[in-house]
């Protein structure tokens, strides 16, 4: 909840990007002629039009916002609510690398995780199964490894690669393509209030702001913003995806790609960006090496080694379901479905067709 002395700032921040048309570049341009956003809106309609248009300075001096400053503010004072603007100390600083950051962030959530090390993973709204079952396993991986998973909150791929973040200490960004008060997709209602309990839920765009396909792409900027790299797990030709990845790759992020079929036309974006030079990413350490990084090892917590040491036992050479191997273990399904995720990214273990597992030599 902002202070006063914070709100009556903020409320100058507020208002300046709530102009019809400011965008972030008019925006920008105006903070470097004239200072804070106090200083903008003090200016005469002969000084605004030194840097921007007469309309848009017209509107700029217009005070018709006032209703929708104040809702603002409100929203600002709930808990777990948050605007950051590029002047606060805990704007994301990885963003301002980039060539077009925003000038005010909605957040819901923890407001640290947008400064800490991220990885995008991105991919198809339509992901085949096994598409979602990867995004999910790398994701977890990463998140284990201390990353927070960037992704874009959609259907398919980014709803699998959220899972995965919350599954580990790194947790979750979901970056949004609609104001803080308007989820989207309605499918992922659910995910998203978990998300802003333990993760956080990050959008540019003000209260109100509905579903509009053009926002979507822009967003884009801020997941790759936002990250060291981004992984592409599935994604067609023509899939926005590869916007993320080609903004990844001119925002000087590294861009990863997981292979798959040459018959699926869900691999084939995923594939021209590995002609393109992206890096082929067929294990999560791949990945992790790239970045300087390392899986998390379960080697310092001796109970946690022994179980899966036990589990592996159980399991002897040949195929066998998670419900046989709990049986035979004495764990529940839960505890091995874990424990197999985790040896799976350590290469102990396989997932095999129709839900089964093998130890590996």
């Amino acid at each position: 909840m902002p202070s006063s002395e914070t709100a009556a700032a903020l409320h100058y921040w507020i208002s300046v990007s709530l102009v019809p048309g400011i965008g972030p570049a008019r925006y920008r341009a105006l903070l470097s002629a004239f200072g804070l956003p106090g200083n903008i809106l003090a200016a005469s309609r002969s000084q605004l039009e030194r840097v921007v248009s007469a309309d848009m300075a017209a509107a700029i001096l217009a005070n018709d916002r006032r209703e929708s400053i104040e809702r603002t503010l409100a929203w600002a004072a709930q808990p777990n609510h948050h605007v950051l603007t590029l002047a606060d100390t805990t704007y994301p600083p990885q963003l301002l690398e980039i060539a077009d950051p925003p000038p005010l962030l909605f957040v819901i959530g923890n407001v640290d995780l947008l400064s800490k090390p991220g990885l995008g993973v991105v991919g198809s709204r339509n992901a085949s199964p096994q598409g979602e079952a990867n995004a999910q396993q790398f994701s977890t991986a990463f998140s284990l490894a201390g990353l927070s998973i960037i992704s874009g909150l959609a259907l398919g791929i980014d709803a699998a690669a959220h899972r995965g973040g919350l599954s580990g200490p790194g947790s979750t960004i979901a970056v949004m393509g609609t104001g803080p008060d308007s989820l989207y997709p309605k499918r992922n209602l659910s995910l998203a209030a978990e998300i802003a309990q333990r993760g956080a839920l990050v959008t540019e765009f003000p209260l109100g702001t509905v579903p509009l396909s053009g926002n979507f792409p822009r967003r884009n900027r801020l997941i790759s913003g936002l990250s060291r790299g981004v992984l592409v797990v599935e994604a067609a030709l023509a899939s926005g995806s590869l916007i993320t990845a080609r903004q990844a790759a001119d925002q000087g992020r590294e861009v990863f790609a997981i292979p798959g079929s040459i018959h699926s036309p869900m691999s084939r974006g995923c594939h021209a960006l590995i002609k393109q030079g992206a890096k082929l990413a067929d294990s999560a350490q791949d990945v992790l090496e790239e970045l300087g990084m390392t899986l998390a090892s379960n080697l310092s917590d001796p109970n946690k080694l022994g179980m899966e040491n036990n589990l592996i036992q159980h399991m002897g050479y040949d195929a066998v379901d998670l419900t046989t191997l709990a049986t035979r273990a004495h764990l529940t399904p839960e505890a091995v479905s874990a424990m197999l995720l985790q040896l799976e990214l350590e290469g102990k273990v396989a997932s095999l067709p129709g839900g089964r597992y093998q130890r590996l030599a």
